[in-house]
């Protein structure tokens, strides 16, 4: 690797608080997911993101509608803005993507909630009315567009498709409703085809914390929000609309999209944009975030501790961990992970592993210990050069 360069272990207080949730519970989260890192992503990617079935591409939305196509280990391929055709948005209002969901069909579609929104206007959604856009999922064409019934849903600010592939969640008001995926269609499109209604209703089953983005697991919705600085993930039952609490975390910025993906060291994901009305300093600027969270393995009772970090390129660093319990009893043959799940290793009788960092991209991470359901994370590691925290701007979501 060359000369080892020593990388800043601690991050700042801000930084440090928040990522330590993951290891402390709040007083309501249940601590069934850990928050092992945050990747620095561009400030384009704001709105949401979407993964496709086989986990290889993703797609992100933002700040008002723009989509672009990365891998999961963020690098980007392919992008294209505006996304939504100006000739719409003249005749219609169309202007403003929320988070988007996968469908299949036609090769793999990318869906896209759209609404007109003017942050400054009054009203703010300007035509009272929504719609799904359909992209191409190769090129990230714009190819047509479903009309949603006005009398349902004033607009289209986030969807997400079944596992079974036949409905497409949103929300109006306090509301999750669905439609029929089999009713997005060329033949449907607009301005010629119908206003689809929706065929599912659970009244008042948005959660709390409000709805900016969700993700289907094991058969209920994750939905993700925030209220108050209470950032919240809930769980639904789409046949009761029954839900619990999963992931409480408290930092400023804007909660955004939600998906499921294994990479960067979690399973499930979460936009954190740069933006609060509060006035608080950014926990994660001055781009946008993507946290990273995994399953709890069990109990935690391992120290861990990042020894030194190798190498200064987020591709090319190697991190040095020493994992210990009771007092400094070395842990032989943990499994150690840091920032993702291809690159793993084992301690040795010492208690030390160095780990290969599966990033592509700068941000803040925690190594993992893991060993007979009993865990340990280690404090935060800066890598790369994700940027510095930064004053809050006006939040841009419709």
């Amino acid at each position: 690797m060359g000369r080892v360069r020593s990388l800043t272990i601690a991050l700042t207080a801000v930084l440090a608080a928040t990522l330590g949730l993951a290891s402390t519970a709040s007083a309501r989260d249940p601590g069934r997911w850990l928050l092992t890192g945050a990747s620095s992503i561009p400030i384009d990617y704001w709105q949401g993101l979407a993964s496709d079935p086989s986990d290889s591409h993703l797609f992100f939305i933002g700040p008002f509608q723009g989509l672009w196509e990365t891998t999961p280990q963020l690098k980007q391929t392919v992008g294209l803005t505006p996304e939504i055709p100006k000739e719409l948005t003249q005749s219609v209002g169309y202007n403003h993507i929320g988070d988007p969901t996968w469908l299949n069909g036609e090769r793999g579609r990318v869906l896209l909630p759209m609404e007109c929104y003017k942050p400054n206007a009054n009203p703010s959604n300007t035509c009272g009315k929504g719609a799904f856009g359909i992209a191409d999922s190769h090129k990230l064409g714009f190819l047509y567009y479903v009309q949603l019934d006005p009398k349902f849903i004033p607009k289209a600010m986030w969807a997400e498709t079944s596992p079974n592939g036949k409905l497409i969640w949103t929300s109006s008001g306090n509301d999750l409703i669905a439609y029929r995926a089999s009713e997005v269609t060329r033949a449907n499109a607009a301005p010629s085809g119908p206003e689809l209604k929706p065929v599912r209703t659970l009244p008042n089953a948005v959660p709390p914390t409000g709805v900016t983005g969700a993700v289907f697991r094991h058969g209920n919705l994750l939905i993700a929000g925030e209220s108050n600085h209470d950032y919240d993930v809930w769980s639904v039952d789409p046949k009761t609309g029954d839900r619990k609490l999963k992931v409480e975390q408290h930092f400023c910025g804007e909660s955004e999209g939600l998906d499921l993906f294994s990479g960067l060291g979690g399973r499930l994901h979460w936009i954190i944009a740069p933006s609060d009305d509060s006035g608080c300093t950014l926990s994660y600027g001055p781009t946008s975030a993507l946290l990273h969270f995994q399953r709890s393995p069990g109990r935690q009772r391992y120290d861990v501790k990042v020894l030194d970090v190798e190498g200064t390129d987020p591709s090319e660093t190697i991190v040095a961990v020493k994992v210990t319990r009771d007092g400094g009893r070395p842990v032989k043959d943990a499994k150690v992970r840091f920032a993702g799940f291809r690159s793993t290793a084992r301690t040795d009788a010492r208690g030390l592993a160095k780990i290969p960092a599966d990033i592509a991209t700068p941000g803040w991470f925690e190594a993992v210990a893991i060993k007979s359901k009993r865990y340990g994370l280690s404090r935060t590691v800066t890598i790369g050069n994700p940027g510095p925290a930064a004053p809050a701007s006006m939040p841009n979501r419709g």
